[in-house]
């Protein structure tokens, strides 16, 4: 892009001030900001000043009902597992995992996925994640394409990871990444805000994001050339999630969905996890503090909570209903945030109160749109223990005592005792579930 272009876009956006600095910058800043500007298209800006004008626009909720939620036992367990493992076997399934985020919460100077998490060997995140999608993929003898969105921010450090593990044993062309899309920051009259004189400030545009990245890097393309028919969803802070569990997809394709999200029962009323709800004869995400105290603690004749089932990002999608929600705008959410910017004279202000904001798309927001969306309930203790906090809740500590609990039932299944005073791990290329520890056998040992 040329500074005269750049300034046709700017000035079409009501941004010229963008480039009030162009004089004072050197080379390599006047490429790196005119390479930001390239990326900026005037109808998200027009959706970004809009929505700053008109507010983030949030349903009613209170006539929300609870969804039909399936619970599988006996035969209809049996039949979904059947169903899920010939979509597995005839090759029409593929893993897509949100992995934009860095680990600062959790004190670690890089990807999240990167984190080291197992108990006993450190394996980072990812490791557990490709493990299960190469077990699977044996198990049924076809591969399953494992789609990973980055962000700008640990792209490549995320793709070093893979390939200094040589892809943790996948084949490194069933592994495609792709990057989410950035926004720029704005104020609340919806001036773009330069964190410095040549630099605009821009963040991930959320989960929600996926949707425009997939068909702008070309993965969509990529699955219906691969002829996939579901898309599982999951989010890269969970090693417990139970990725391409059959009995889901089965569930999902027996059900005719476009959208299926597999759900957990809240621990406590005011949990904070989005709520699906039903309006009608469509469904929505209701947020947690969109809820009111009476829907929180409503309960059922039998007493239980009335909104029981909360969403941790597990999904399967139909790959076609990705495809046609693609083309799509998607509302967008606000975050009221600090961030540095530059003041007349062209100095860096760190501000010491929120100053703007940014602007975010959520996955779930597309649930309104499928024809059809069903919902599955699964055991929390078995598929999510989310790594989010340093110390305390959803901590490093709680998932691996988690994830040895679970490996601990499996071998107790097995006619297996460990020691409760020695860790415990499995590679999940070696075993998904107690089945395959009856199958291959175990041998401890301790060094």
């Amino acid at each position: 892009m040329t500074y005269e272009e750049a300034t046709k876009l700017l000035a079409k956006c009501g941004q010229a001030h963008v480039l009030a600095y162009w004089k004072r910058l050197g080379k390599k800043d006047r490429d790196s900001l005119l390479a930001q500007i390239a990326t900026i298209e005037p109808k998200n800006i027009a959706q970004c000043v809009k929505t700053l004008r008109d507010g983030a626009q949030v349903p009613d909720s209170s006539k929300g009902k609870a969804p039909k939620v399936a619970v599988l036992k006996g035969k209809a367990l049996k039949a979904a597992v059947e169903a899920g493992e010939k979509e597995l076997r005839a090759g029409r399934v593929a893993a897509l995992l949100v992995a934009g985020g860095q680990g600062s919460r959790l004190g670690y100077d890089g990807p999240k996925g990167c984190y080291e998490i197992g108990p006993i060997t450190n394996a980072p995140l990812f490791y557990f994640h490709a493990r299960k999608i190469l077990a699977r993929s044996l198990r049924y003898g076809r591969s399953i394409p494992f789609y990973i969105m980055t962000s700008e921010a640990n792209d490549a450090a995320t793709k070093a990871c893979f390939e200094a593990n040589g892809y943790f044993g996948l084949p490194k062309e069933d592994v495609f990444f792709f990057t989410q899309g950035m926004w720029p920051g704005m104020t609340k009259d919806g001036r773009i805000i330069l964190d410095r004189p040549g630099h605009i400030f821009m963040s991930p545009d959320g989960h929600g994001g996926l949707l425009a990245a997939l068909k702008r890097s070309g993965a969509l393309a990529d699955m219906k050339k691969r002829g996939v028919k579901s898309v599982f969803f999951f989010q890269v802070d969970n090693p417990l999630v139970e990725i391409a569990d059959p009995a889901f997809i089965g569930y999902h394709v027996a059900e005719g969905s476009e959208y299926s999200l597999k759900l957990c029962a809240k621990r406590d009323p005011y949990e904070k996890v989005g709520m699906p709800m039903r309006f009608g004869d469509t469904h929505r995400m209701v947020e947690y503090t969109e809820m009111t105290k009476e829907q929180c603690e409503r309960r059922d004749k039998n007493g239980r909570l009335y909104f029981l089932y909360g969403s941790p990002a597990i999904h399967v999608f139909d790959r076609a209903f990705l495809e046609a929600e693609a083309s799509k705008a998607m509302p967008l959410h606000l975050a009221f945030k600090k961030i540095p910017c530059v003041d007349a004279k062209g100095a860096v202000v760190k501000p010491s109160e929120p100053n703007g904001y940014k602007f975010e798309k959520f996955i779930f927001d597309i649930l309104p749109n499928a024809k059809k969306a069903a919902f599955l309930a699964f055991d929390q203790a078995e598929e999510f223990s989310p790594v989010k906090n340093a110390e305390g809740t959803d901590s490093p500590a709680t998932c691996k005592a988690d994830m040895q609990a679970k490996w601990r039932r499996w071998l107790a299944a097995a006619g297996v005792t460990v020691d409760p005073a020695l860790p415990v791990e499995i590679d999940p290329a070696y075993a998904l579930d107690t089945a395959d520890i009856l199958k291959n056998g175990v041998c401890l040992g301790a060094d």
